[in-house]
């Protein structure tokens, strides 16, 4: 095997110092030779910075930014200033295992293709389960929606070692993404428009555009308490979430599909819209009304966007953990439906795992 690749932990932080007194300390704990650990502060106003400062010694380099850039803008701020292999960006509500970045040089030495992989991520509020953001590694459906193995929607799966072999995915989790940095670079980074949510998917699909391969090592584990800068049943999570889905399709679609596709995410967006009202929740309701009106302000610099890109145009059938079939369904299925829907993406997933030589 070749030398060890030099990994750069690069948490991202905002007035995250209950997280990063409880989560930071293992991540230091790391038993690897070639790591730095980088905390790149978006402007907090809390402790957050002073307590690292104190507690860490000299293990942690600290890039300081002048406002608060978000998860997109802070990344590709803070970034510029770390050398490395490989990033490993990783949110402050995440507990690593000590060999996690043995277990990941390993992988990345033997598989080379491998432009990011993500580990197994289980949910520190219930440590038997998948946690949303990324649980077993992560797939598209045939309309660009995101799905999970171990996880569909909301609907989150316990773990019993279901996904223990590596797998060629769609998409690698934000919360934990290991990005080989020249492929990161080469591809573009971060969409800084984006602010937060779904940049992962957008860059992975750039990834693979470019012929890269993206993958799970469920040798490394870590444990994800989620919802750390925006809860889960958060209105601007609904507006981010739909807005920059329309994005990352209207930017990744090959042109034949890429209108007819985008309509009817939009058509079936309102029906998310009314559903959200027709249960009460207006600030969900008028968030996907505020994101619709967004993507269409937004259409001039996707155009751009579009006509500037020298990545191959790749149809979406073509790319690796597509699941061709439609996710949408599930939501408006009863018990049985969803248990036989959950039975064919298992299947899905169990295509996608990596043969033993």
């Amino acid at each position: 095997m070749s030398r060890s690749l030099h990994f750069a932990v690069v948490i991202l932080n905002w007035n995250g110092l209950a997280h990063l007194r409880r989560y930071l300390p293992s991540v230091l704990r790391t038993n690897y030779d070639h790591w730095d650990c980088v905390l790149v502060d978006n402007s907090s106003t809390d402790d957050s910075v002073n307590w690292v400062q104190s507690y860490s010694g000299n293990k942690v380099r600290i890039v300081q930014l002048n406002k608060n850039e978000g998860y997109t803008g802070g990344y590709m701020q803070g970034l510029k200033a770390v050398e490395a292999d490989v990033y490993v960006l990783l949110n402050s509500d995440v507990e690593v295992s000590i060999d996690w970045l043995m277990h990941l040089n390993t992988f990345m030495q033997s598989h080379p293709e491998t432009a990011a992989l993500q580990p197994k991520i289980l949910s520190d509020r219930d440590r038997d389960k998948f946690e949303y953001a990324g649980a077993g590694g992560g797939m598209v459906d045939g309309l660009g929606y995101p799905f999970c193995a171990g996880r569909i929607f909301m609907d989150l799966e316990t773990d019993h070692g279901q996904y223990d072999k590596p797998r060629q995915v769609f998409w690698v989790s934000g919360a934990c993404m290991v990005v080989r940095s020249k492929a990161f670079w080469e591809c573009g980074g971060l969409d800084t428009s984006y602010f937060a949510h779904m940049e992962e998917i957008d860059l992975c699909w750039r990834l693979q555009r470019a012929g890269h391969a993206l993958m799970t090592c469920p040798e490394a584990v870590i444990y994800h308490w989620g919802g750390g800068s925006l809860s889960y049943g958060s209105s601007r999570k609904t507006y981010l979430n739909f807005r920059n889905s329309l994005f990352t399709i209207a930017k990744n679609l090959a042109p034949a599909e890429w209108l007819p596709k985008v309509w009817i995410r939009l058509w079936l967006d309102g029906l998310a819209a009314v559903y959200f009202l027709s249960r009460g929740s207006f600030g969900d309701f008028i968030a996907v009304i505020k994101a619709h009106g967004a993507f269409f302000r937004g259409i001039p610099r996707l155009m751009r966007i579009r006509r500037e890109t020298t990545l191959p145009w790749i149809p979406l059938s073509r790319l690796r953990g597509v699941w061709l079939g439609r996710i949408w369904p599930y939501l408006a299925m009863g018990d049985a439906g969803r248990r036989q829907m959950a039975v064919k993406l298992r299947g899905f997933v169990e295509s996608l795992t990596l043969k033993s030589p």
